[in-house]
């Protein structure tokens, strides 16, 4: 059990190191590199508001461990706990412009939710084929 929350921790900051620097990085492209400062606390910022929403997310992932709870309840008790989280640090850090108006919130919310879905798909297919291969390993022995 111990191991497998030292895995969940370090899964989780890591994709949400990486789903933080390749937004930094699309804004980066986006504005053109040149147009573009980040200074030392913004970096800082970044890095660790990542961890802790990648934990959030991560850690969450054990309620697919109850079989008692149904499938859908389960992926809607993770992202609702995930992106209250995502937005809780969002609107601390500063990442969800909430002086811009309602339309700048709902575009970024928007835009969470389609990272927050491709990474869950992308988490899905990968585990449904390694469960797969492992079917597979059963039955021929």
């Amino acid at each position: 059990m111990k191991v497998d929350l030292i895995k969940r921790l370090a899964m989780g900051a890591f994709v949400g190191c990486f789903i933080v620097m390749l937004v930094m990085v699309f804004m980066s492209l986006e504005r053109g590199p040149q147009n573009v400062q980040f200074d030392g606390m913004t970096i800082i910022n970044a890095f660790l508001g990542s961890i802790v929403v990648g934990w959030g997310f991560s850690l969450t992932g054990l309620i697919y461990e109850r079989e008692d709870i149904a499938f859908p309840l389960q992926i809607a008790f993770q992202m609702g706990i995930g992106m209250l989280i995502l937005f809780a640090m969002a609107v601390y850090l500063q990442w969800m412009p909430v002086n811009l108006g309602i339309g700048i919130i709902i575009e970024w919310i928007i835009i969470a939710c389609i990272f927050a879905a491709v990474s869950w798909c992308g988490f899905y297919i990968y585990y449904y084929l390694v469960a797969r291969e492992l079917n597979k390993k059963i039955v021929n022995k």
